[in-house]
């Protein structure tokens, strides 16, 4: 393979499996790359290198989240007023007084509250397909948890919880056209914001009824949250519900898929998981590493600057590949080797930097939680057809993986 084959637009590509291949080659040859863009798209710089994707992170002055919006697609100037009010396109200083209002409900010591309430999530869960010995990984197992654990602390009812799932499921799958309902990539988008102006309205509804009955829950919490003496506006709160949403259940599902899916595609590692449960936390922070829930996240250069002696002019767009910082040979010894009990691990799934994922600790716990319970008690799970992945560069997502294993018993009534 050549630079001149290196085509990371290819949603083909992407569609059957990461191309780690191509990642490899851009880190060895050329770890700022001068990209084209996708058709109707900006070119961009591709960057591949850990150190790179931290010193970015770490700089948002320079490299902003809010200028174009943090989401690779270059964004409608007419919807970037919206985008900005959603905490991952913000900088700071706006940035870390938006963060700060949420911060208390994503502690270590709020997620260790919560865990009896997920251990009987998971039980339910697994009771759900545990007799039936098949089902389908996606909707079955890795989906649920994320959605009722992010929806309980919101206060959405259960009835409408699948709902926002399906919402969800349309707004990163826009370059999906199962996921949405035309082929044309232009309805797509339109799509794409209807979905997201359907997730806005419930927040107002939700809003409306958490005013009417205010609770302990993270909605009432983020009505009564002040920035600079101020209560949230609608469209702050309902910015915040989309984001929490989103990011609190797709990417926790998706990286509980991808989890699953190594460990089958490597019986000798599930084997010492299996056989050492100790190494639990370890096997968690490689199943984030080896293929995290997002591919890519953009910056917008503020001003000219170089990046491994490489030119950046302002205004410039650049590309940050997790999926291949993850796998940096400088950072992480036989990086493309899937092993349960890594260590050190410095993987960035969670980012870096100012927009380090405000619910590491609740994912990292939901992970724990539901692959204890899969070891256990479904430890022979095995594919029955080969997954179907989403179509995407943002999300590195599957859509559909039929698995089968022994059924068993229930565990609560």
């Amino acid at each position: 393979m050549k630079l001149s084959d290196v085509d990371l637009n290819n949603l083909d590509t992407f569609e059957k499996a990461t191309p780690h291949a191509q990642f490899k080659l851009l880190r060895n040859e050329s770890p700022v790359h001068r990209h084209p863009g996708a058709p109707g798209q900006e070119d961009y710089w591709a960057i591949t290198k850990h150190e790179d994707l931290k010193m970015i992170s770490k700089n948002p002055q320079l490299f902003s989240s809010e200028a174009m919006s943090a989401v690779p697609r270059d964004p409608d100037p007419a919807s970037l007023p919206m985008l900005r009010m959603i905490m991952l396109n913000m900088d700071p200083p706006r940035h870390r007084q938006y963060r700060a209002i949420v911060n208390k409900a994503f502690t270590p010591r709020m997620m260790h509250g919560l865990e009896s309430s997920v251990d009987r999530m998971v039980d339910d869960i697994i009771d759900a397909v545990v007799e039936k010995g098949e089902c389908d990984f996606v909707d079955d197992l890795a989906a649920p948890l994320p959605m009722q654990v992010i929806c309980e602390m919101m206060g959405v009812p259960e009835e409408d919880r699948r709902g926002i799932y399906e919402l969800g499921n349309r707004m990163v799958g826009f370059d999906d056209p199962e996921l949405q309902e035309g082929h044309d990539q232009e309805v797509r988008e339109d799509n794409g914001e209807a979905a997201s102006a359907e997730m806005f309205l419930y927040a107002a509804k939700l809003a409306e009824k958490s005013r009417a009955n205010p609770s302990d829950d993270l909605a009432s919490a983020l009505l009564t949250a002040e920035v600079d003496g101020e209560r949230l506006s609608e469209m702050e709160f309902n910015a915040f519900f989309l984001l929490l949403a989103i990011a609190g259940n797709e990417t926790t599902r998706t990286v509980t898929t991808n989890g699953m899916l190594d460990l089958i595609r490597h019986p000798a590692q599930r084997q010492r998981l299996l056989d050492d449960p100790s190494l639990l936390n370890s096997a968690v922070e490689e199943i984030l590493r080896h293929e995290p829930a997002v591919h890519s996240f953009r910056r917008t250069a503020m001003a000219d600057t170089e990046i491994r002696g490489v030119k950046i002019a302002e205004g410039d767009k650049i590309i940050l590949w997790y999926p291949s910082v993850n796998r940096d040979e400088d950072v992480f010894p036989n990086a493309d080797d899937f092993d349960v009990a890594r260590s050190p691990n410095e993987h960035l799934s969670f980012g870096v930097g100012e927009h380090f994922c405000l619910g590491a600790n609740l994912a990292r716990m939901e992970l724990r939680k539901i692959f204890g319970g899969l070891t256990r008690r479904l430890p022979d799970l095995e594919l029955a057809a080969e997954p179907r992945r989403l179509r995407s560069t943002f999300i590195n997502g599957v859509k559909e993986m039929q698995v089968k294993f022994t059924p068993g018993p229930r565990v609560r009534g």
